[in-house]
């Protein structure tokens, strides 16, 4: 399966799309846009690439790295956030075509320090956890995180929670539950979390400036500082500090990257590097696992029907886009001060990833626009740039 899918890619690379996949995007306007966009108070720094029928064709900064400070380049490191969650699943799907673990394995055959009410630790699975189907409350003692506690106590006590569902039955979404990913992995690779991840994937792909932990962030060369601002409040995002919170939880929301990481990082998730990411490990990755009701109900009031049928498979969401329904994968992240996005169609070898140094909203926008172009779809103010904001 592997030479077919290398066979494929390279007779892609020499054929033109069939009309059915014919796709145009209008480079000068997408820069233009995204250039007004920055112009916002609401932006700090931004960062944009797509991928087009599987080359980095635009690959953009905007703005800067903090108030007064140097322009953001291809490769200014950000947070990747809650994007980090897709790297742990990919992770785990590498470990899984070794045949170092099973997805039907339990939690209880490793050792973590994840304990759910009634013992389910021994009836979740490791798919259960990659697609947060837990049963336990949405964003399970994330405050407690945020005030210091150390992650695996906050794993321990779990336990002691009312279950919402029987395991496997429901989504809710977690972040300090997630990151028992990163237990099991340091317990199959007997390494560090963030060395095993750098020798599977960041090494493999030619991810030069993606790790995990803050002190990768701090260290870069170019990065960006966060910035945010309380709603309703005028001026400007303020520079925050960068905190450790959501770096105890590495598989949750440990990595950063530049904008030029995450588009290699996005191009192995279109099955364009097979010897790092096979077909069988993105089989187990983009198969829905669960629907969302939660997301779509979002996305239908943000984006007005644009993407429907909202499901979660291991550390990605899977929508079907537009009149035709199209499947397209990705994934939003936040943290304090940063933002990201990813979303791409994998049939075409076509997307978008941004990375921002804001809380605004309004960067999601460009996902959709360039979308939009790829589908030739009637183009719509998604970044809000003519438009009064609208609800969602």
């Amino acid at each position: 399966m592997r030479f077919l899918r290398t066979l494929a890619i390279c007779l892609a690379a020499t054929l033109p799309l069939p009309a059915a996949f014919a796709q145009s995007i209008d480079y000068k306007r997408l820069d233009e846009r995204i250039g007004r966009l920055a112009a916002n108070e609401e932006i700090v720094g931004l960062a944009v690439a797509v991928i087009d029928k599987g080359e980095i064709s635009f690959a953009n900064g905007y703005g800067v790295t903090e108030r007064g400070g140097s322009p953001v380049t291809q490769e200014t490191v950000f947070r990747w956030a809650s994007l980090s969650k897709g790297v742990a699943a990919t992770e785990v799907a590498i470990l899984a075509d070794r045949h170092q673990l099973n997805l039907t394995d339990t939690v209880s055959k490793f050792k973590t320090s994840l304990r759910l009410p009634g013992g389910a630790e021994n009836r979740a699975t490791l798919e259960d956890v990659l697609s947060h189907r837990l049963g336990i409350v949405p964003n399970a003692y994330d405050t407690r995180l945020e005030d210091g506690w150390d992650a695996a106590r906050i794993r321990r006590s779990l336990a002691n929670l009312k279950p919402l569902c029987p395991v496997g039955d429901c989504h809710t979404y977690q972040n300090v539950a997630y990151d028992t990913v990163s237990e099991i992995v340091e317990d199959v690779t007997h390494a560090p979390y963030a060395d095993a991840v750098r020798h599977s994937v960041f090494e493999p792909l030619g991810m030069v400036t993606a790790s995990i932990g803050r002190v990768g962030l701090q260290t870069s060369p170019s990065w960006a500082r966060p910035h945010t601002k309380r709603s309703r409040v005028p001026g400007p995002p303020q520079e925050k500090i960068v905190n450790d919170d959501y770096y105890n939880v590495p598989a949750a929301g440990g990595v950063n990257g530049s904008i030029m990481d995450l588009a290699r990082y996005a191009r192995a998730q279109m099955g364009l590097a097979p010897d790092v990411l096979s077909e069988a490990a993105l089989d187990m990755l983009q198969t829905p696992r669960v629907y969302t009701s939660g997301e779509q109900r979002r996305m239908s009031s943000r984006y007005r029907g644009t993407v429907r049928d909202a499901r979660y498979g291991l550390g990605w969401r899977i929508y079907k886009y537009g009149e035709n329904g199209d499947r397209v994968i990705g994934h939003r992240g936040a943290v304090e001060g940063y933002r990201s996005y990813i979303l791409f169609d994998p049939e075409r070898d076509t997307g978008v990833v941004i990375l921002w140094n804001s809380s605004s909203r309004l960067p999601n926008g460009i996902g959709f626009e360039v979308m939009d172009m790829v589908y030739n779809l009637q183009p719509q103010d998604w970044m809000e740039i003519d438009t009064p904001a609208t609800g969602g």
